[in-house]
């Protein structure tokens, strides 16, 4: 896992002074991996680092009056009464305007506490990122941290803000490696708040963004309209992709392919298009499809 800068500065923007809570070190059994991290300021949080005990012990401690840095290593047993059997080491920073200004665009490096001059293997670490070799994303070592930035490796381009994409945004931005473009047809019909990783694209016409999206995004398509529906997934054909998925019934899939088989589809690149999506056994409630859809994209199962 790396650093969220974007999902830093937009909560920074949001709530004021934010302290960035990260799983630097993880001794036996933890709730969570090294690089999990949570965001907290006065009236709340975003991310986790496990929950429980843990989090809620972090989140306290995050809310006490905090200038700078602060490392804390805890024995998840003794101090906590967890079953985790483990130890988890904490890194404590405090973010506001000023200190987001000194984060790099690609790696950052900085000292938490201990010796001044960086250790050896935090130097060579920063040198092979700058040289684009090695792929660690998180180092602490001597009391010196170094963190890759995130790039999101997956696209998602959801077209609809009605309640299935809602609860496909609600699940999707929960996860960290995955950035959502969301488009619908009028600014009103999305929800005021608009979680982190989610850019808002307002299009009166919907599939005529199709083509801005990078040529290995996943593609969901679930508007109000079912005429729009057919020309996003048109569009998408179109276009290299790496996966889409239309929201519908079996008797609209038999429809569609027919009338995209008519605009000069053929029948294997007509399959590439999944329908219905989700896990049918699911249910049909939003966030049952929701979780069906996320749990294919995560797998890799997208048929």
């Amino acid at each position: 896992m790396s650093f969220d800068v974007q999902q830093l500065r937009q909560a920074v923007a949001s709530h004021g002074p934010v302290v960035r809570v990260v799983v630097v070190k993880v001794d036996g059994s933890g709730p969570r991996e090294v690089g999990a991290s949570m965001l907290v300021w006065a009236q709340g949080q975003d991310g986790t680092i496990g929950g429980g005990a843990l989090e809620w012990h972090a989140a306290e401690t995050a809310r006490t009056p905090l200038q700078g840095t602060l490392v804390q290593r805890i024995p998840l047993g003794p101090s906590l009464g967890q079953c985790c059997g483990g130890a988890v080491t904490l890194v404590f920073e405090r973010f506001d305007e000023a200190e987001l200004e000194s984060l790099g665009e690609n790696s950052i490096v900085r000292r938490i506490e201990g010796e001044i001059d960086s250790p050896i293997v935090v130097s060579r670490a920063m040198s092979n990122a700058r040289n684009g070799q090695g792929n660690i994303e998180l180092l602490f070592n001597q009391g010196w941290l170094l963190e890759m930035v995130s790039r999101p490796s997956q696209h998602l381009w959801l077209y609809g803000a009605g309640h299935v994409g809602r609860a496909i945004v609600d699940v999707f931005s929960k996860l960290d490696d995955i950035n959502i473009t969301w488009v619908d047809t009028t600014d009103d019909r999305f929800p005021t708040d608009i979680p982190n990783r989610v850019t808002k694209l307002v299009a009166a016409d919907q599939a005529s963004v199709v083509r801005y999206a990078p040529p290995d995004a996943h593609h969901l398509v679930l508007t109000f309209s079912h005429e729009m529906d057919l020309q996003i997934c048109h569009q998408i054909l179109q276009h290299n992709f790496g996966s889409a998925g239309l929201i519908g019934s079996a008797s609209k899939w038999a429809r569609f392919r027919k009338r995209l088989a008519s605009l000069g589809h053929c029948e294997q690149h007509i399959n590439c298009i999944s329908c219905p999506i989700g896990d049918p056994s699911l249910g049909k409630h939003p966030h049952a499809i929701a979780i069906g859809v996320a749990a294919q994209l995560i797998s890799g199962n997208r048929s």
